[in-house]
């Protein structure tokens, strides 16, 4: 019997794709049971359930806006200052449309979840993993109380609400202030901008915009929470599931992004 290391490529590939498969399909069930207690049952209307929502949407939301603001401004910077640099000032019309195929459909979305994920997600899992050793969580159960229902819906749906909010205001940051920041140093026709923002920007486009907002914004908590509560007895393993919940969920947001967009990409083709 040989050993994993030892064995062929194509069964060691072919186990990896497995246990993939078995992660996506752990993280559908966690998001379709999210789902069915969002409409079985008016959860935020418990007072209790409402607080943890919201101090949830405060620290993913809030508090990542100065973070968000300045990676937007830099972003929208280097991108206008770059396509002027090649085509020249008087391609203002070009310099929207970059914005708007990169960062509007691309990169705007990706970074709002990346970010997310470094400052919420390891917070996430981090709170829950500790709760669990301290047995709060056994606690919850014993007074009745539904840990899933308390602690994992108000933080999906705080996430998921924040990332779609913060993804809007990366965008608009790096549209408007790139574009000011610019044209402190050079003149960029400011009619030919707008036009060219809004010829690329149609329907298909804030489609695609949304369903990666709100896939980022719902993959994200589902999986770092899941890690938290994944804890054994050990604080060791507190960090490990931190780590094991940034990794998967990246793995999950560029897989779901590349998807995404190939999906639309087919669409707009057909």
């Amino acid at each position: 019997m040989t050993s994993e290391s030892s064995a062929p490529f194509y069964e060691r590939f072919g186990g990896w794709l497995l246990k993939r498969g078995q992660f996506f399909i752990t993280i559908l069930s966690q998001l379709l049971q999210t789902v069915i207690s969002l409409t079985s049952s008016p959860s935020l209307e418990n007072p209790a359930i409402r607080a943890v929502f919201m101090k949830q949407l405060y620290f993913t939301g809030f508090e990542a806006l100065k973070i968000i603001m300045l990676v937007a401004l830099i972003l929208g910077t280097v991108v206008v200052s770059q396509v002027l640099g090649l085509v020249g000032g008087s391609s203002g019309s070009l310099t929207g449309k970059v914005l708007v195929w990169v960062i509007f459909l691309e990169l705007g979305p990706l970074l709002t979840a990346i970010i997310v994920i470094a400052r919420s997600g390891t917070a996430m899992a981090t709170e829950l993993g500790t709760m669990k050793i301290n047995g709060e969580i056994n606690a919850l159960e014993q007074m009745g109380i539904q840990p899933k229902r308390y602690l994992l819906l108000p933080r999906i749906i705080g996430v998921g609400l924040a990332v779609l909010l913060l993804t809007v205001y990366f965008v608009l940051t790096s549209f408007i202030g790139g574009f000011l920041l610019v044209s402190l140093g050079r003149h960029i026709p400011y009619n030919q901008f707008i036009q060219g923002i809004v010829a690329s920007l149609g329907l298909r486009e804030v489609v695609v915009l949304l369903v990666k907002t709100i896939s980022f914004g719902l993959i994200i908590p589902v999986i770092c929470c899941s890690s938290g509560m994944s804890v054994g007895t050990s604080a060791t393993e507190i960090p490990q599931a931190a780590t094991r919940a940034v990794i998967n969920s990246l793995f999950s947001v560029f897989v779901m992004d590349g998807l995404i967009t190939y999906l639309s990409s087919l669409l707009s083709v057909a």
